[in-house]
C-alpha cells in the first residue's frame, strides 16, 4: 500500500516531521541515503527545542542522556573580555530553560529510532534519485503536482513509490531547491569553518560547566565557538569569511593553529588539551528557498535555508519547520488540498523568525557589543537572551532594534534583508562550495 507521505532525509527535520505526521494517523515512509549513526556538526541545542521536542515525546529520552545540561551562553570579546552569562533560568524559569549540549551521531539516531517507534517506515542506505508528478519527472516543472518519489537501493535497483504529499528534508544537498533553481545566497553571510574536538580542555563548573562560550578573533572578523560535549570532550572551531580562511593559507591544520595563537582565549582553554580528531572543514554560506512549498511537496529544515551558526539555532529551526510543515499536510490531507498555499501557509511566520535572528547574526559580524549594549540598555537584556533562547517567532523582541541602530557610527545603515540580490563577491564564493574535500572521521 502506498504511503500518504513521503519524507526525503532522516535528519532532525525529517525525522520531525515525520514522527508528527505518524502520531496523527498518517502513513509516512522516510527515505534515508546514509546509515546511522553517522557524524554531523551543529552539536548545541538552544532553549525553543525543547518544545518541539516535548510533541516529540522526546523529553524523557533526552533526560536520560548523558549529554552535557546547557544553561547558558557567554562572549568574549577581541581583547578577552567576557560577558556576565546569559542564563536562561534567570529571564525565564520553566524547565524549558535547560536545554543540552548534543553529540549529533547519537542525537539524530535517537530522533530516528523515535520516529520508527511511531509508526514512521525508515529505509536507510536509500538514495531518492527523483520526485515524481502526473506526467513523470517533476525536474521541468516546478509547478505541476508531486506525486511521488523514484529510489534507488544500495544495490543500483530503483522503483517509484507513490504519495500524495512529498517532504524534502535533504539538507544542504537541496534535492528540489537545486532541481528548482529555488536557493537564493544571503547577500551578506558568506563564511567557513574549521574545527576540531579535544579532551581535557578547560570546563567550568556548576551551572556553566555546559556553557556555550562565543569568542571573537582577534581582528574582529570571525568567530571561535567552544562547546563541552560528554566524555570531556571539547567541540571547538573558528568561523570567518570564506576568503579570508581557505584563500592564500596552508592547509587546514596551519589555518586552525594560527588563528588560535592569535586568540589567547581560546589558546589558554585548549593549552593543556590533547586533540582527538583531525581537522574538519565546512562552507558556512547561509541561503534560503525561494520557495517553501509546491503542489504536493514542501521543504524544511536545511532543505528549506541555512543560517550562519552562530547562535546555534539550526536544530531549532529544523525541529520547528517539521513541525509547522507536519501540521499543514496533516490539516491539508484531512481536507483534500494538498495545494503549495495549503503547504506552505506557514512561509511568511518562519521567514520573519529566521529574519529575526539572522539580523542578530549579522549585527554581531558589524562589531555589536553584548557587554556595551547591556550597560547602555540593561532593561533590554531579557529580550536580547529571548532572542538567544529561539523565541524567535514573534514581534514582541523585535523593540531591540532600534536600540541597537541608536549605536551605530553616522551613516551606517541596518543589515541587508535576506533577500537582497547577492553580490558579485557572494556569486563567485558560491563556486567555492566544492573545494573543501570531505574531513576525517571522529
Amino acid at each position: 500500500m502506498d504511503p500518504d507521505v513521503v519524507v526525503i532525509g532522516g535528519g532532525p527535520a525529517g525525522s520531525t516531521v515525520s514522527t508528527l505526521m505518524a502520531q496523527r494517523g498518517l502513513k509516512v515512509e522516510l527515505f534515508e541515503r546514509e546509515r546511522f549513526p553517522r557524524f554531523h556538526i551543529g552539536e548545541s541545542l538552544i532553549p525553543e527545542t525543547y518544545w518541539v521536542l516535548e510533541r516529540l515525546n522526546m523529553l524523557p529520552r533526552m533526560r536520560r542522556s548523558h549529554f552535557v545540561q546547557k544553561h547558558s551562553v557567554q562572549f568574549v570579546n577581541a581583547a578577552g573580555k567576557l560577558s556576565a552569562p546569559f542564563y536562561f533560568w534567570d529571564n525565564k524559569p520553566h524547565e524549558c530553560s535547560q536545554t543540552w549540549q548534543v553529540v549529533r551521531s547519537e542525537f539524530d539516531q535517537m530522533m530516528l529510532d523515535n520516529a520508527r517507534e511511531h509508526g514512521v517506515v525508515v529505509h536507510e542506505g536509500v538514495r531518492v534519485v527523483d520526485v515524481l508528478s502526473e506526467g513523470g519527472s517533476l525536474q521541468a516543472a516546478r509547478d505541476a503536482r508531486a506525486t511521488g518519489v523514484t529510489i534507488q537501493a544500495e544495490g543500483g535497483a530503483r522503483r517509484d513509490v507513490r504519495a500524495r504529499v512529498v517532504v524534502d528534508a535533504s539538507g544542504q544537498n537541496g534535492l528540489l531547491m537545486n532541481r528548482f533553481g529555488l536557493r537564493l545566497w544571503d547577500p551578506v553571510l558568506n563564511k567557513g569553518a574549521i574545527w576540531t574536538y579535544f579532551k581535557g580542555a578547560h570546563r567550568e563548573t556548576g551551572r556553566d560547566e555546559g556553557a556555550t562560550v562565543v569568542i571573537q578573533t582577534a581582528n574582529k572578523n570571525g568567530w571561535f565557538w567552544y562547546i563541552p560535549l560528554h566524555d570531556d570532550l571539547v567541540s571547538c572551531g573558528v568561523v570567518a569569511p570564506f576568503d579570508y580562511l581557505f584563500k592564500g593559507r596552508g592547509e587546514r591544520e596551519q589555518t586552525y593553529q594560527e588563528e588560535v595563537e592569535r586568540c589567547p582565549a581560546v589558546q589558554e582553554r585548549v593549552a593543556k588539551a590533547t586533540r582527538t580528531t583531525g581537522y574538519f572543514a565546512t562552507k558556512d554560506y547561509s541561503y534560503r528557498s525561494k520557495q517553501l512549498a509546491g503542489h504536493g511537496w514542501v521543504l524544511v529544515g536545511d532543505a528549506f535555508g541555512f543560517l550562519d551558526p552562530l547562535y546555534s539555532s539550526g536544530v531549532l529551526l529544523a525541529l520547528k519547520s517539521g513541525e509547522l510543515a507536519a501540521d499543514a499536510v496533516v490539516d491539508g490531507l484531512a481536507k483534500g488540498d494538498v495545494s503549495a498555499a495549503q503547504l506552505g501557509r506557514w512561509e511568511e511566520a518562519f521567514n520573519q523568525g529566521v529574519d529575526r535572528m539572522r539580523r542578530l547574526v549579522c549585527e554581531y559580524y558589524d562589531g555589536f557589543s553584548f557587554a556595551a549594549f547591556m550597560k547602555n540598555h540593561p532593561e533590554l537584556r531579557g529580550t536580547v537572551t529571548d532572542l538567544l533562547i529561539g523565541d524567535l517567532f514573534t514581534d514582541r523582541v523585535d523593540k531591540v532594534w532600534a536600540p541597537m541602530e541608536s549605536l551605530y557610527e553616522p551613516g551606517k545603515a541596518p543589515p541587508l534583508p535576506w533577500n537582497a540580490p547577492a553580490s558579485k563577491d557572494v556569486a563567485a564564493n558560491k563556486a567555492n562550495e566544492l573545494v573543501l574535500p570531505a574531513g576525517p572521521k571522529p
